[in-house]
């Protein structure tokens, strides 16, 4: 799946736009590398994001392509 939409699709980022928008300012980290907003993502990556001073880790645990509101807490995991 591509970074964008599993930001978007797990809540991390409330729009896809956004998200686009971080990744092409190199605000989103994965696996410790700049990524572009295309990059896939899959179980096991590691996913950093600098919201200003604060940083995000996650673990990507799942990726699906719909998920209800609720459940979006186990497709990530904080570090």
């Amino acid at each position: 799946m591509r970074l964008d939409k599993y930001l978007k699709i797990s809540r991390l980022i409330k729009r896809r736009t956004v998200a686009n928008e971080a990744c092409d300012a190199g605000r989103v980290l994965v696996n410790d590398k700049p990524a572009k907003a295309s990059a896939q993502v899959k179980e096991g990556d590691i996913i950093e994001i600098q919201f200003g001073s604060r940083n995000v880790r996650v673990e990507v645990l799942d990726v699906k392509e719909t998920v209800r509101k609720e459940e979006t807490e186990s497709l990530y995991r904080y570090l």
